[in-house]
């Protein structure tokens, strides 16, 4: 019953990942939602190399508490957070609760998608060790954050595009895993560079969190086209 039997090193990365969450409605809070926005990718860095450090530590998770550990970090990093900063980023628009409610959406979605996450992990119905069903949470955090920091943010296009991807979340959707060293490094190298000092991306002014804004919403549009794609196409007329 002790918690040190439970705890291994890969979840001291997952409560990095809920640190930086915290941090980040805290930010909120006090008013500055740059760097709200900037502790949510910092969240993303960790939630992808939690696992990567469970498999080279030779984690075994027989109790499940390495799982539940990650989900309930990604809850407030990818649930609570970016419902938060949809909430606080569009409070001026012109459609009265508009904002509580797609930020509501956020929440409820994420929570259903790692619940059902949690459900599949240890079930033969899960498609393949490298889909996931429905649109990966740490999307909503790579999206608003990256969105907020690139210079054109909008509020009318992210309440649209966040309860897009609020909807995808709980989809039956499979979208791809991307692993790899490399990919990694990339996708890091990226968010480090979008969460910068100003003085110090002076040179290159918004281009990381455009780069990774683009990136990212081409992963979340793309795979529904291609399936929408391949049912038009296997239901189309045969003609003979």
């Amino acid at each position: 019953m002790n918690i040190r039997n439970y705890v291994a090193f890969a979840d001291f990365v997952s409560l990095a990942n809920a640190s930086s969450g915290f941090l980040a409605v805290v930010m909120m809070a006090t008013g500055d939602l740059i760097l709200a926005a900037k502790f949510m990718l910092l969240a993303v860095i960790f939630d992808s190399v939690d696992g990567w450090v469970a498999r080279k530590t030779n984690r075994v998770d027989e109790h499940g508490f390495g799982i539940n550990m990650d989900s309930l970090s990604d809850v407030i990093s990818f649930g609570v957070a970016p419902g938060m900063l949809l909430f606080y980023a569009c409070q001026t628009f012109f459609i009265p609760y508009i904002n509580i409610l797609v930020s509501l959406l956020i929440v409820i979605c994420g929570i259903l998608r790692l619940s059902r996450f949690n459900v599949l992990a240890n079930s033969s119905d899960v498609p393949g060790g490298d889909k996931f069903v429905g649109l990966p949470i740490p999307i909503t955090a790579l999206v608003l954050g990256s969105f907020f920091l690139s210079g054109m943010f909008r509020m009318d296009l992210a309440l649209i595009i966040m309860a897009v991807i609020a909807v995808l979340m709980i989809s039956t959707i499979e979208y791809p895993k991307f692993r790899g060293m490399m990919l990694m490094i990339g996708g890091s190298v990226l968010i480090i560079g979008t969460i910068l000092p100003q003085n110090i991306l002076s040179s290159i002014g918004y281009l990381p969190a455009k780069l990774l804004f683009i990136f990212a919403i081409v992963y979340v549009i793309i795979v529904p086209l291609m399936e929408l794609y391949g049912r038009l196409h296997r239901s189309g007329p045969h003609v003979r």
